[in-house]
């Protein structure tokens, strides 16, 4: 028996490969697919089916592409309603994958359809769970996202209350459980950077698994504090459970080099967004004016399903030389397919063409320190609000706007005020202040390094108590 955990950081989300006597399951597949097909191919073995814990919102699944390719089955828990075919599960159905079982225990409550898939060894022991978002590491899914006319999220908290102590709790201590997600994921709220953990260590650290909580406790404590669902999710559902185009086909279409003409010649639609997913240095020395910056070195895939809008976004890449498949594919990881091209030469073709630049302030925390000695600035705290709620800065002046709702609240912002911005190390203080200036607001200064850095000068810091716009 093999088990591979294949985690992919900018999602925060883990796929594994089973393999035993030469048939192969995979579950929770990413989009691109063909490094399962490899490395089954590479063991001479056969990929037989593919198992989705639920239809995911935050990334878009490749059982469709995978399928195709290979013949594999695909297993969705009961009431799965897909446009294509797939086979439902019953609840305590087994499936053999050479001499191992996968068994389906159907858990609602993140979603209704949702399932835990029981490992059952060569022995016939309980070796493991792939828990998708029902059970993370020191959390639970959220039960807010597969709301329907006739069921609330208190309904589905309470499912997942039932489904966790009746199919997962009275496992033994010892079975292993490989979840979906890990910390980063915008699928929970208190989830673990550790990536593998047992049922025994779940019961005595997990908050939603205290042995002596009431149902009314559990839901009251599961639905306390969820941020509100990125935009996306609810797009990237459509797209798994209906279907999307071939990968390959995104990439065709997509990872086109065009020339600084060609490349300005499309800029001039408004309808194309200029992309440049440089690191925020590069971008601060210079860029195209009204681009929008996120980087591939952050939580590139998560902000842009956060920030564009249009999932349909006709999109022109800036990237560093040699990565625009790379951007592509990370884009299609949340269903953005409509690439159509990236700067070949990137930006030194277009500063050599001297075609127009635009650059940021970025000034250090002990600059900053300085200013705010002189005046009274006008300052946005760009984190989450957990961070905010956790420290901050202690100044008059002072704004909380979250970077996933800037593009809310940009009527918040004074066209007449200078603002200085900050998040926590650098990456998102930068994305604010691309969509600021492409929005018209050119009076924008990063502070480097963002709160960690300010946190080493002498300026006061405290807890909430400011203005916050969210």
């Amino acid at each position: 028996m093999k088990i591979d955990q294949i985690y992919t950081s900018c999602l925060a989300q883990g796929a594994y490969y089973i393999e035993s006597e030469g048939e192969v399951a995979i579950i929770d597949p990413l989009r691109e697919t063909q490094h399962y097909v490899d490395k089954a191919n590479a063991n001479n073995a056969i990929i037989k089916f593919i198992f989705e814990t639920h239809i995911h919102a935050d990334f878009v699944s490749g059982h469709l592409d995978l399928a195709k390719k290979t013949g594999a089955t695909i297993v969705y828990g009961p009431n799965a309603n897909t446009v294509f075919e797939c086979y439902n599960a019953s609840d305590n159905e087994e499936f053999k994958i050479g001499n191992i079982t996968l068994k389906a225990l159907h858990t609602p409550g993140h979603t209704l359809e949702s399932v835990t898939y029981l490992l059952i060894d060569e022995n016939g022991e309980n070796h493991a769970i792939f828990s998708g978002d029902t059970l993370f590491l020191g959390d639970v899914g959220r039960p807010d996202l597969a709301i329907k006319s006739d069921l609330t999220e208190k309904d589905l908290a309470g499912m997942l209350f039932e489904s966790l102590r009746s199919k997962i709790m009275n496992l033994d201590n010892s079975v292993i459980i490989y979840p979906a997600h890990g910390a980063g994921s915008a699928c929970g709220k208190n989830l673990s950077k550790k990536t593998v953990g047992t049922v025994g260590d779940q019961k005595n650290t997990n908050y939603a698994l205290r042995a002596d909580m009431t149902k009314e406790e559990f839901i009251k404590e599961v639905l306390s504090g969820i941020s509100e669902a990125p935009q996306y999710f609810s797009k990237n559902a459509i797209l798994n459970q209906c279907g999307y185009s071939e990968l390959d086909e995104v990439l065709e279409n997509g990872n086109k080099p065009l020339s600084v003409s060609e490349f300005e010649s499309l800029i001039s639609d408004s309808n194309n967004l200029v992309l440049d997913v440089r690191t925020q240095k590069e971008f601060i020395e210079n860029h195209i004016p009204g681009s929008l910056f996120i980087g591939l070195n952050g939580g590139f895939a998560p902000w842009v399903g956060a920030l564009i809008n249009n999932i349909k976004q006709s999109i022109l890449l800036v990237v560093p030389e040699g990565k625009s498949k790379e951007a592509i594919t990370r884009l299609a990881r949340v269903g953005y397919d409509h690439t159509i091209g990236y700067l070949e030469g990137g930006m030194q073709a277009w500063v050599a063409a001297g075609k127009a630049i635009d650059q940021l302030t970025s000034i250090s925390s002990i600059e900053f320190e300085n200013h705010t000695k002189k005046e009274v600035l006008s300052i946005l705290d760009v984190r989450k609000k957990a961070e905010y709620d956790t420290m901050h800065l202690k100044l008059d002046g002072l704004q909380h706007l979250s970077l996933g709702q800037i593009n809310l609240k940009l009527d918040k912002i004074d066209t007449q005020k200078t603002y200085y911005i900050h998040c926590a190390g650098g990456y998102r203080s930068v994305i604010a202040a691309s969509i600021l200036k492409a929005n018209g607001f050119h009076n924008v200064i990063d502070i480097a390094g963002g709160f960690s850095a300010i946190k080493k000068t002498d300026l006061n810091l405290t807890k909430s108590t400011c203005s916050s716009m969210l």
